[in-house]
């Protein structure tokens, strides 16, 4: 089975602050996934600049292959230190990922350690310390499997409450106790619902008043998820075969979008298409059902909707599964997925030319381009194959 590592990172600014002084990076290439989290020494304005400046010097380094132990000498090298309390102006975790084994590293200057529950259960890794530029470096390594949980947090976490009347702070152990007890289920979807739990148990114990920037980075361990969205009919009938072969063979979800599209699938899987009476909204046209494929909605106009729901949405998709209609059920299939491929037929319609519609659903290839990008910006793989 080939796993995923799922990736979410949010945090809390302390109160009467505009800024958090903690930040975050994710970074995945071909072969790796890097997560940075930097705390910046105080908070506001000036360590939101330290924590920016350390992020992203690391992820500019890790991008151009420099190797780890480079990149944390350059940074420690770089940041300037507090010659009053003796300590970094910024600390950092790096957490080094590799995409095929799931093998992972955690280099930790001076933030809290990291957490890793397995079976919903504390795990330990295996750690040393390194001593780099003079400065002693935690470093953590392990070999992740399905339903693992590794979390990195900065310290307004981990003293979370501290000071405020019958609270000594939450603590390490009370931290992984909640994940794992609380949050780490099996049906655990993704990385981002044991982080938002965190965080949101954090400001209750900050009376939601943080008296310090608290952020935390989950990565959740799961089965790839990958999805196929074939839409538009090709140029050449001919390929109308050999792409509706590739669509029923694909091992992940498989999508239509379009009504001759479906009819191609339809053909080639000799089924009917049946329309889903529930879904039919006046803005919004109905779904479909065809044995053998997920999910099949009319063209543009839903593609368009579910766009526009996917950028309305930001992130927090759980209403998604309320009121279930074509454009938020095809949000949701490219919001779940870790993997996307759309392929595009550039055979014109004569319905979409028409001046009298808006433009974002003139052109099939310009708003299927739009989603791409959108996606891509939330640090999933995607490609465009045109036909």
């Amino acid at each position: 089975m080939v796993l995923f590592a799922d990736v979410f990172c949010a945090g809390l600014h302390k109160s009467g602050e505009e800024l958090c002084g903690d930040q975050w990076r994710v970074l995945r290439t071909d072969e790796k996934t890097y997560v940075v989290l930097s705390d910046g020494l105080g908070s506001g304005v000036k360590a939101n600049i330290l924590a920016t400046l350390t992020t992203s010097i690391i992820i500019t380094m890790l991008r151009e292959n420099v190797a780890l132990n480079d990149v944390i000498e350059t940074v420690i090298e770089t940041l300037p230190s507090c010659q009053v309390r003796k300590i970094a102006y910024a600390t950092f975790t790096i957490i080094s990922i590799d995409n095929q084994t799931m093998a992972f590293e955690v280099f930790n200057f001076d933030n809290p350690d990291p957490i890793f529950i397995r079976n919903n259960q504390r795990y330990d890794l295996e750690c040393t310390e390194r001593v780099l530029s003079g400065n002693t470096v935690k470093y953590c390594q392990g070999m992740a499997q399905e339903d693992d949980y590794l979390a990195i947090i900065s310290d307004g976490v981990w003293y979370a409450g501290l000071g405020t009347r019958h609270n000594p702070g939450w603590g390490r152990g009370q931290i992984i106790d909640y994940m794992a007890q609380t949050l780490i289920t099996p049906k655990t979807l993704n990385a981002e619902k044991v982080v938002r739990g965190v965080l949101t148990q954090t400001d209750a114990l900050y009376a939601n008043e943080p008296g310090d920037d608290a952020s935390m980075a989950g990565v959740f361990f799961r089965p790839r998820r990958e999805a196929m969205v074939f839409t538009g009919p090709p140029i050449d009938k001919n390929d109308d075969k050999k792409i509706a072969e590739q669509l029923v063979n694909f091992e992940g979800r498989k999508i239509v979008c379009g009504g001759t599209t479906g009819d191609i699938v339809a053909r080639f899987l000799k089924k009917e298409i049946v329309i889903h009476k529930e879904s039919i909204k006046h803005d919004i046209p109905p779904y479909f059902e065809l044995e053998g494929v997920d999910l099949v909605t009319e063209g543009v106009l839903t593609l368009n909707k579910a766009y526009e729901l996917m950028l309305e949405v930001e992130g927090d998709y759980s209403y998604l599964y309320i009121d279930k209609d074509g454009a938020m059920l095809l949000a949701l299939e490219l919001l779940v997925a870790d993997d996307i491929t759309f392929v595009v037929g550039q055979a014109i319609n004569a319905f979409y030319q028409n001046p009298s519609l808006p433009l974002s659903v003139s052109i099939r290839r310009n708003l299927v381009e739009k989603i791409a990008d959108y996606l891509r910006s939330l640090n999933k793989n995607v490609r465009v194959q045109y036909i």
